[in-house]
């Protein structure tokens, strides 16, 4: 099959498009990313750069054109674009760029699909649309109660897709993941924050008491639970929401301490400040559903998924020193990205 991988350049959607590029030799990857600051050309590796399946594309999904092209020509969709960042939704001037992409984009991807048909279309949700955990163990039942910008706007395109399969009847799957984390994430994030502070001997922020806690899921548990919706029947998939978790939750300071301890480095490196408005005190998921419907479940125990974690950035510091300067960056784009691979047609 032809998969539209949206947002590819980015985090999870370049673990993705890497798994397909090496393990499923009839499938080709259509990538659209505008490569803002969180698209990293850096994250798409040179085997995958190079196969004859893999094509890129330099845009928006804001431009509805080059959406409605490139669903033409895929079987299924894969939409991992959006902004994601919690602390620049509170932060920022203004949180346009969120609603801009995580519900505007959703919806013209939607009118695409609506208008062109796929097979399949798999939405990347986020676990952060239930707020603080009301139950021991969250499922796709419980109440949607968003506790930032990000976290409404992710909420906006999630209940949007589900309007689409109910009023349109496209082929629609919603995929509600736990914290993510592992090689070559965002140094915004917290993880890979810590750890490129440490190897940078620089202290680092920690909110209010350290005990808000997440579920943790590695990032090749996510792709593992993606590539079986691709292959699953569609319609035992339609219509479903299903979260990706592991039913254990960690707090930052744990993983903090964590980090320290395994670089060898001093806790005077934490530096508390005030808890972040809006705050989820506690995020830990049920992937029960997951399993029924996919047999999925996560194979990487944390403390695991940290130790790979930590081995790569510390065996990569080009890879995250390139991307700061590029944050900090002030010249043009252009001069920070490869040439684009043009689609057929």
């Amino acid at each position: 099959m032809k998969i539209l991988v949206t947002g590819g350049a980015g985090f999870i959607g370049s673990h993705f498009a890497e798994r397909i590029i090496k393990t499923r030799p009839e499938d080709q990857v259509l990538m659209l990313d505008s490569l803002t600051y969180a698209g990293n050309l850096d994250n798409i590796l040179p085997e995958v750069w190079n196969s004859p399946r893999f094509f890129f594309w330099h845009g928006s999904i804001l431009d509805r054109t080059v959406v409605e092209r490139l669903v033409a020509q895929s079987d299924a969709v894969v939409h991992f674009a959006a902004e994601t960042h919690v602390d620049n939704s509170i932060h920022n001037y203004n949180t346009d760029d969120f609603v801009d992409t995580d519900v505007k984009g959703t919806q013209i991807l939607l009118d695409a699909i609506r208008h062109n048909g796929v097979d399949r279309y798999i939405h990347i949700s986020t676990s952060e649309v239930y707020g603080t955990a009301l139950a021991h163990l969250m499922d796709e039942d419980h109440p949607l109660n968003p506790r930032s910008p990000y976290a409404s706007a992710k909420c906006g395109g999630d209940r949007l897709v589900y309007s689409y399969v109910c009023t349109f009847q496209i082929p629609a799957l919603i995929v509600r993941p736990f914290n993510n984390y592992g090689p070559r994430q965002h140094v915004e994030k917290l993880i890979p924050h810590v750890i490129t502070q440490c190897l940078q001997d620089k202290s680092f922020q920690l909110h209010g008491t350290g005990k808000s806690s997440r579920d943790w899921l590695y990032v090749d548990d996510h792709v593992d639970a993606l590539i079986m919706m691709l292959d699953a029947p569609i319609d035992k998939l339609k219509g479903e929401v299903i979260n990706l978790a592991t039913g254990i939750d960690t707090d930052i300071y744990t993983i903090a301490l964590g980090i320290l301890k395994l670089l060898g480095k001093p806790e005077s490196l934490i530096n508390w400040v005030a808890d972040r408005p809006g705050q989820v005190d506690c995020h830990r998921g049920t992937c029960e559903k997951a399993n029924r419907l996919l047999g999925w479940h996560p194979k990487t125990v944390f403390n695991e998924g940290l130790w790979k974690t930590v081995s790569w950035y510390e065996q990569n510091t080009e890879w995250w020193s390139r991307l700061r300067r590029k944050v900090m960056a002030s010249g043009p784009l252009e001069e920070l990205v490869a040439p684009s691979k043009k689609l057929n047609g």
